[in-house]
């Protein structure tokens, strides 16, 4: 029996089109609320298990039960919108959409139960598509082992992830779209035509509401749910008009076991430095070095260059280094970032956390580096006040590190250049007790290097700058008066 169906692109909104028959292996629709993302893929699928080209499809939400009121009912609804009905076998029980065109299925299943996944078999062929939708609910090593079921067969293998970008550190984005792994179609409500006026409107009256909710959920900016500790708004605006680096890359150098010589710039763009502004550019300048180590709840190493005149960070090194390495690629930017002045010449003051491993701080010192940061330390025996390297952080100075970084953001956010310092302070919150913290599973690290380094500016010692006076006076010369002054004047 030969049946002809066809299907009118006017069905579908004009942003998805695109992507209707693409074969990528990873395929990403994200974005807003209300953009259709969701119904599009349904549609799409259905569209591709009627086609004479096998496609069993597993979809997938972290706890299986979820698909029952979500993806299984929108798939039926798109088969009952095209009026393809006798074209389908739905069985409600087991979750389970056959083709009686083509023998291609769709199955069911949560990520909380693996073993089901691993079992699940198909009538006509192998596993060719997986959907998994709102897939930041689900873990990386979920998403790999998904992978591996999709492998093998001659059948072209496809896999779609579907969400809104809840927590901009997720690792879904790193692993997905900062890494261009996968094929990215983005969307928010204002590309869905189906759309009514009153939804439309009550979503955008939340930015008259709630401001971060609309830029997350209405516009799919990249954010995290919940109270944010810095300015969100201000945040997304500087996100919005951000510069590219000058320069990727970092330092080469020889190194005999004593002495750090003949250091050089490597350009790599997967370096781990960023160059937002080459030294002395535009005008001779002093820096500062904040950083902060890879210690309890961080993963990464981090060091942050500030104009220290005008707190405008210039560079951004971060990296998961053994701390020797991190240690030696401070120093050269140290030096990169050198005052070389009328008088005397002096690297860049570098202050290191000195929490978690101290070892930075003392192998500068044995590198012969001249210019750290210097607190001040009471001794508990002599009370003596004793002067040591590195920064500090405690119950006091935690605090008001980043205070001070939060009115930073909020007054002057234009001094940061750098997109993933930016990212991470989006994602900063406060816990039930108050502290201000990552998320579970996030990054402090950025926020960390960023504060120290505008503490440590006030140890930033500039030349008195010579005092430069312009006259311009218009004399107009005129005769002394002649006469009497009224008065004689006698000296005695």
């Amino acid at each position: 029996m030969e049946v002809n169906i066809k299907i009118s692109k006017k069905v579908f909104n004009e942003v998805y089109l695109p992507y209707l028959d693409n074969e990528d292996r990873y395929l990403v629709f994200y974005g807003g609320g209300s953009s259709g993302k969701s119904y599009f893929i349904a549609q799409r699928y259905i569209k591709k298990l009627i086609t004479p080209r096998r496609c069993n499809l597993l979809v997938t939400r972290q706890t299986g039960d979820t698909n029952r009121k979500s993806t299984f009912p929108l798939l039926k609804q798109v088969i009952n919108d095209w009026n393809l009905s006798k074209h389908f076998k739905i069985n409600e029980s087991d979750m389970r959409i056959k083709s009686l065109l083509t023998g291609n299925e769709v199955a069911f299943a949560g990520l909380d139960d693996v073993e089901k996944i691993k079992s699940i078999t198909f009538e006509n062929g192998e596993l060719t598509d997986i959907w998994v939708e709102e897939a930041t609910e689900c873990k990386e090593a979920d998403i790999n082992q998904l992978k591996v079921r999709l492998r093998g067969g001659k059948s072209k293998k496809q896999m779609v992830l579907s969400f809104n970008p809840i927590n901009i550190q997720h690792w879904i984005k790193k692993h997905f779209i900062d890494s261009k792994l996968a094929t990215v179609c983005f969307s928010t409500y204002k590309d869905n035509k189906f759309l009514t006026d009153d939804d439309r409107k009550a979503l955008e009256d939340l930015q008259y509401t709630d401001e971060y909710t609309y830029n997350v959920y209405g516009l799919g900016n990249w954010g995290i749910l919940g109270k944010t500790v810095f300015d969100a708004r201000k945040i997304q605006e500087r996100l919005n008009h951000l510069n590219k680096p000058i320069k990727t890359g970092y330092f080469l150098y020889d190194y005999d076991g004593v002495k750090i010589t003949n250091i050089k710039w490597q350009n790599d763009k997967n370096g781990y430095i960023q160059i937002y502004q080459v030294p002395h550019v535009p005008k001779q300048t002093k820096y500062c070095i904040g950083g902060d180590t890879a210690g309890d709840g961080s993963d990464y190493f981090t060091g942050h260059v500030l104009d220290a005149k005008t707190g405008i960070q210039v560079a951004v090194l971060k990296h998961q280094f053994d701390a020797d390495l991190y240690t030696k690629q401070m120093y050269c930017l140290g030096k990169y970032y050198a005052y070389k002045g009328r008088e005397n010449n002096e690297d860049a003051l570098i202050g290191i956390e000195a929490n978690f491993d101290s070892f930075p701080i003392r192998e500068l010192q044995r590198l012969g580096y001249k210019n750290q940061y210097v607190r001040e330390k009471i001794d508990e025996y002599t009370g003596k006040t004793e002067k040591r390297f590195g920064f500090k952080t405690t119950s006091i100075t935690r605090p008001t590190i980043l205070s001070n970084l939060i009115q930073i953001v909020r007054e002057h956010v234009d001094t940061i250049n750098d997109r993933d310092t930016l990212e991470e302070l989006l994602t900063i919150i406060r816990n039930e007790k108050g502290r201000i913290e990552a998320p579970e599973g996030g990054h402090d690290d950025q926020m960390m290097g960023l504060a120290i380094a505008h503490e440590i500016r006030n140890q930033v010692v500039f030349e008195k700058e010579p005092i430069v006076t312009e006259y311009n006076f218009n004399f107009k010369i005129e005769k002394p008066p002649v006469g009497d002054y009224g008065e004689t004047i006698e000296i005695i």
